[in-house]
C-alpha cells in the first residue's frame, strides 16, 4: 500500500503562527525550497524532517528574513516577512546550526548583549539570565565563550534565542551533534517552554526520534518539496503497525519476491541488502517470512521485527532513508 497523497490533520481553530504558500527559494537552477505550503497554530511544535539538503534550513532561513523568498508569501506572527521584516523580527528568536557567538565574551556578557538589544533593562535581564539557567552549566557562565565546546555553544546559542520571551521560536537542528545528557536538556526546555509559556516551536531535525517525541506534527521534507505533513502516529499507521526487515545474501529482489507471498504483508521496500515489509501484526508474520524465504533459498543474515517509524514513513514516500550526518 503506497502513500500517494500528503496526509494532513484537520487545522487547528487558533489563528496561524507561521503561514507559507506557494514558498519557493532558488539558487541559479538549484531548487533549495519548491512551492512549499505550511500553516502552523499558535502553540504548536511542529518539525521539519529530513536529511542533509533536503531544504529545511532554506526554509527557515526565509520565514526568519535571513534569506529573500524567489515566489510565494509568507508571515510570522501575523507579519509578512517582506513588508513586515522588523516586526517578525522582534517577535522571533532563533537558533541556527551555527551559533553566531563572539569568543572573546562570556557567557553571561552574551545574554546581556542580547538583553540590550531588545531594550531590556538591566533587573529583566538579569531576571532572565537566572530563568534560563537550567540551559546552562552555571560554572561556565563566566568563562570566555571560546573556552566552551560544541555543546555548551549550542545551548548558550539557545538560550540567547530566548531572552527577550519570543512569540516564536525558530530551532534548526537544535541537537546535532550534542552529547546525550546534553540533547535531554534541551529537549526538556523545548517541552517546559511549550508547556507553561504556550510558545509556537519551529524546528528542523534529521533526528527521527527527536521529531517524534516533541513534536505535535511534523512536515517530512525532500528535494525542497513537503511530500507528507500530520501527526506522526497518523504518519506511522499509514505505513503498518510493524515492519519486519531480512537482511539478506544474494538479491534482494528474490527475498522480496518471497515475502510479498505471506499473507498480512502490505508492503515491500528493498534498500540494499534489506528488505523491508510493512504489516499490521508483525508477531502473526515472522516466522511465515522466515518460512518462505527458507524455501525460495535466500540465506538471511538477519531477520527483525520493530514498530514503525517515521523513518519507515520517509522510506516509504521517497524510497530511500534519512542518513543522519553529525
Amino acid at each position: 500500500m503506497r502513500i500517494s497523497r500528503r496526509c494532513s490533520v484537520a487545522s487547528s481553530v487558533v489563528p496561524a503562527a507561521i503561514s507559507a504558500q506557494g514558498l519557493r527559494r532558488t539558487y541559479g537552477d538549484v531548487v533549495a525550497v519548491d512551492s512549499l505550503d505550511l500553516e502552523v497554530a499558535a502553540g504548536e511544535i511542529y518539525g521539519f524532517l529530513g536529511p542533509n539538503g533536503a531544504g529545511k534550513s532554506t526554509a527557515v532561513r526565509m520565514l526568519c528574513t535571513l534569506a529573500s523568498l524567489t515566489a510565494g508569501r509568507a508571515s510570522v506572527a501575523g507579519y509578512d516577512v517582506v513588508s513586515q521584516g522588523d516586526r517578525v523580527r522582534l517577535s522571533i528568536g532563533v537558533a541556527l546550526q551555527d551559533a553566531a557567538l563572539d569568543g572573546k565574551l562570556t557567557g553571561r556578557e552574551t545574554l546581556m548583549l542580547q538583553g540590550r538589544y531588545y531594550g531590556l533593562e538591566k533587573r529583566s535581564i538579569a531576571t532572565r539570565i537566572q530563568e534560563l539557567a537550567p540551559l546552562l552549566e552555571m560554572d561556565a557562565i563566566d568563562r570566555r565563550v571560546s573556552t566552551y565546546s560544541g555543546g555548551m555553544k549550542r545551548r548558550l546559542d539557545l538560550a540567547a534565542a530566548l531572552m527577550h520571551n519570543p512569540e516564536v521560536l525558530f530551532l534548526d537542528e537544535p541537537t546535532t551533534g550534542l552529547d546525550p545528557i546534553s540533547r535531554a536538556v534541551v529537549w526538556e526546555q523545548i517541552r517546559r517552554l511549550n508547556r507553561d509559556l504556550g510558545m509556537t516551536i519551529f524546528l528542523t531535525t534529521q533526528y527521527l526520534e527527536e521529531a517524534d517525541a516533541l513534536t505535535h506534527r511534523v512536515g517530512i521534507l525532500d528535494h525542497g518539496r513537503l511530500v507528507a505533513e500530520g501527526v506522526p502516529d497518523e504518519l506511522k499507521r499509514t505505513v503498518g503497525s510493524d515492519v519486519v526487515v531480512a537482511r539478506v545474501t544474494g538479491d534482494p529482489e528474490v527475498a522480496a519476491e518471497a515475502i510479498g507471498g505471506v499473507p498480512g504483508i502490505s508492503h515491500i521496500e528493498i534498500y540494499g541488502n534489506e528488505v523491508s515489509a510493512a504489516t499490521g501484526d508483525g508477531a502473526s508474520v515472522i516466522s511465515p517470512v522466515a518460512v518462505a524465504l527458507s524455501a525460495a533459498g535466500v540465506e538471511v543474515l538477519d531477520l527483525s521485527i520493530h514498530p514503525t517509524t517515521l523513518d519507515d514513513v520517509f522510506l516509504e514516500l521517497t524510497g530511500a532513508r534519512i542518513e543522519v550526518e553529525e
